[in-house]
């Protein structure tokens, strides 16, 4: 596996995460004024979900620490802190730094580009090996990765290319216009979901599977509970798109429970 230091710095991450997640996700009107761009209450909130979900990921990951297991979770979350501080840097001349909530995400993210950094220097240097263990994916699970691989991807990309006024930018799936800074930071954040499941195309181990489901679970249901406190804002007569928003993290996050009660989470004996 990788050395302790990554180990530390993935546990560390964790914390600045969670952190940044609880006053993002339960104080969102009070702290989007003072945010590090101009974003509503629900992208501050919606933003505070990732950063709980990650902040999750980063600690179930940590913990397990096996490299057979946890890699594709460590990818993402490598990828994560990598691509959004692209888009910070990107997007630097609308940057406000003036409240400490914009210095925290920034902390928050140069953690994550550390850990990322030391990981890819340990697995370079390691090499640590895939191992076949346990069962192997079957059919409808592997159906599953390739499905999600395509449909998020596809949101991941054209979301990098699309230009505000461009549907689904102006309320039609998500429901407020946003900044071309928050969509490519949406767009990025799909991007690492998507290019972390693209190893199981090939590593068709049903435990690491599992374990990814499990460390990715709480960005699927904080980000989830997210969208239901601002149900308001969504309109799904006038804009049905926003049934998309919601259906895709529902038909992720409803079967879940009943794969990790059948086959566990990643940790069960063959």
């Amino acid at each position: 596996m990788l050395t302790k230091t990554s180990q530390t710095l993935t546990y560390l991450t964790a914390f600045l995460y969670f952190i940044l997640g609880i006053l993002m996700f339960v104080l969102p009107e009070r702290l989007a004024p003072l945010f590090a761009w101009k974003v509503t209450g629900f992208m501050t909130m919606t933003i505070g979900a990732w950063c709980l979900g990650n902040a999750f990921l980063s600690w179930i990951t940590a913990r397990r620490w096996e490299w057979k297991l946890v890699y594709s979770t460590l990818i993402y979350l490598w990828l994560f802190g990598i691509l959004e501080t692209c888009v910070v840097i990107a997007f630097r001349e609308k940057l406000n730094l003036e409240h400490p909530i914009a210095w925290l995400y920034l902390a928050a993210l140069l953690v994550n580009d550390l850990t990322a950094i030391f990981g890819i220097f340990d697995w370079l240097r390691i090499r640590p090996a895939l191992e076949r263990f346990g069962l192997e994916m079957n059919g409808l699970a592997f159906s599953i990765v390739v499905v999600f691989i395509l449909f998020v991807g596809f949101l991941s990309i054209y979301g990098i290319i699309a230009k505000i006024g461009a549907f689904g930018t102006n309320g039609g799936i998500f429901p407020e216009v946003m900044s071309s800074f928050t969509l490519r930071s949406f767009a990025v954040f799909y991007l690492s979901l998507t290019l972390a499941m693209i190893p199981h195309i090939w590593d068709k181990n049903l435990n690491t599977l599992l374990h990814h489901s499990l460390a990715s679970y709480g960005l699927v249901v904080i980000i989830t509970l997210a969208a239901f406190a601002y149900l308001s804002l969504f309109n799904f007569a006038q804009r049905p798109g926003g049934l998309m928003y919601f259906g895709a993290y529902l038909a992720v996050g409803i079967p879940l429970p009943l794969a990790f009660r059948k086959f566990g989470t990643g940790t069960r004996k063959p």
